[in-house]
């Protein structure tokens, strides 16, 4: 079998007999067919060099076992490398970022340990998915949503670390920002709890997420300092109804008034809703007039896009609100939206469906944006029909249509120079105070052309760094490219994860390589 970096045979075959001690023969992997299932779905690799594979898996189901493993690991320096249901697709799925390490599996810690409908909050383990606690909820008829990703079959927690977002009102659609108090297995073998949690007769930990002293819940998001066993989450309580509301704008330059308005609605909590800008003129392939304009210095003029508009017949800018609450409310809220969006000329607005609630298992099941009502599903792979995989190269940018233009215009001329069609790259509100700007970038089964994939990718992360435009979330074969680029202050901030690495695992077990933060020994990276 194939052995981790660094460690021999024998050591090797006694951790892993060492594994099996404490979790069972049956939950420790070492042989080819299931540690094929541990290999990244969509990798941008296909099995070619820079390929990442594990060496071996190790499922726990309680955190007593988490512990032996942790010390295990530290007495052979056996590389673990944590996920929680590994459904991390586009970023790596479960595959470690440091070839031959050990997975160390969570999925058999699938606990629901309690969901509190009056308080609206839920405490659950990594292995809980979203499917998992929707049933949970929705078969005890609790009056309560949990905010999806797509697809809805990974972990809450998994999500969470992460970062991720998904398609309901805030603070919930925000699932790292909804969270409240954590534990954590620390790579000692030490069990933390985060915020109230560390109260020994906690009885608001769900509740308050600061408590007192440092909050130390954010070290644990796309790090490698520990091994989170259990988060809290707060849980939306159900709405009375829900009402869609469509706008489109007419010119080239109208996203620049529609965004500073919205985003004034945004801050004043009248829209709370995740949208999409969408451009009918950038919504299909590029015809040569388009193309020829995108090649002009600067992109093509305002004047000019809009003249292609017009002779086309197509109006430049849509989008959809949704608002969720009381329904005379949520009427009143979209009526002070249009008297807002008003003073923008030519603008169009028009009702969309109205929803109440609670919904029967028959509408449920018609559901065209499931997510939207806090329903799991895996309608996303459907739009994904043919497609061997994709990655995501999504920077955040400020709420400024100024912004948002020029940044089409940037990434528009990097996929024509690399040779790639490219439509336009969606602005998603996902966050209260940004964009995320959504760059993707297409897999296929040919090694040259996943080569030009890769190149374009960490083109695409380069260029939104040179222009002030963070990567929020990082695939494992890229994670050092996109930390390079947080380097104010001669890497200032990397220091600090090295020397926070350094102390909280001076044996470097813990998930090398993840976001750029190496153990001493590999310092430099190595994957």
């Amino acid at each position: 079998m194939a052995t981790p970096p660094g460690v021999s045979e024998a050591d090797f075959a006694s951790a892993v007999q060492a594994f099996a001690n404490v979790v069972g023969a049956d939950w420790v992997f070492t042989d080819d067919d299931t540690m094929a299932t541990y290999r990244d779905a969509y990798s941008p690799y296909n099995g070619g060099e820079g390929e990442r594979h594990a060496s071996g898996a190790v499922a726990p189901n309680s955190v007593e076992q988490v512990q032996e493993i942790l010390r295990i690991a530290n007495r052979y320096r056996i590389p673990l490398y944590t996920i929680s249901t590994g459904r991390n697709l586009a970023y790596g799925g479960s595959a470690p970022v440091l070839s031959g390490s050990v997975v160390l599996d969570l999925k058999r810690m699938n606990r629901i340990i309690e969901v509190n409908e009056d308080l609206a909050y839920a405490l659950v383990e990594p292995g809980v998915s979203y499917f998992d606690l929707y049933r949970y909820m929705r078969e005890r008829g609790m009056k309560l949503w949990l905010d999806c990703p797509d697809p809805g079959w990974g972990s809450l927690i998994g999500n969470a670390l992460e970062r991720g977002a998904g398609r309901t009102p805030l603070p919930y659609r925000d699932h790292f920002g909804s969270h409240c108090g954590m534990e954590v297995v620390l790579a000692n073998g030490d069990v933390v709890r985060t915020g109230m949690g560390a109260l020994p007769e906690a009885r608001v930990w769900q509740h308050w997420p600061y408590g007192a002293g440092p909050l130390a819940d954010g070290l644990f998001a796309q790090s490698n300092f520990g091994v989170v066993t259990k988060m809290g989450f707060w849980l939306m309580p159900e709405p009375e109804a829900s009402m869609t509301a469509r706008i489109s704008l007419r010119r080239h330059d109208d996203v620049i008034p529609f965004v500073r308005i919205a985003a004034q609605l945004m801050y004043a909590d009248i829209v709370n809703c995740v949208f999409s800008l969408r451009s009918s003129v950038f919504g299909s392939a590029l015809d040569a007039r388009q193309s020829a304009l995108l090649d002009r210095p600067g992109g093509g003029s305002a004047a000019e896009w809009d003249a292609y508009a017009a002779e086309r017949g197509l109006r430049f800018w849509d989008t959809e609100l949704r608002f969720y609450g009381p329904l005379k409310l949520i009427q009143a809220q979209w009526e002070h939206v249009q008297e807002r969006l008003s003073v923008i000329d030519g603008i169009e607005f028009a009702d969309g469906e109205t929803t109440r609630f609670p919904l029967t298992d028959e509408q449920i099941s018609v559901l065209g944006d499931p997510g939207a009502f806090g329903v799991p599903s895996l309608n996303v792979f459907s739009s994904m029909a043919g497609l061997t995989g994709h990655l995501d190269a999504s920077p955040m940018v400020p709420h400024s249509g100024e912004t948002l233009l020029e940044a089409h215009k940037v990434f528009m001329r990097v996929f024509r120079d690399a040779g790639v069609p490219q439509l336009l790259g969606f602005a998603q509100s996902y966050h209260r105070r940004s964009f995320i700007m959504f760059q993707g970038v297409t897999l296929t089964q040919d090694p040259e052309e996943n080569a030009r994939a890769r190149r374009l990718y960490e083109r695409l992360v380069n260029v939104a760094a040179d222009h002030g435009w963070g990567i929020y979330r990082a695939h494992i074969g890229f994670m050092d490219t996109v930390m390079r680029r947080y380097s104010w202050n001669d890497n200032a901030l990397m220091r600090l994860n090295e020397t926070l690495k350094d102390a909280l695992d001076p044996n470097g077990i813990l998930a090398a390589g993840r976001y750029g933060i190496w153990p001493r020994h590999l310092r430099g990276g190595r994957a």
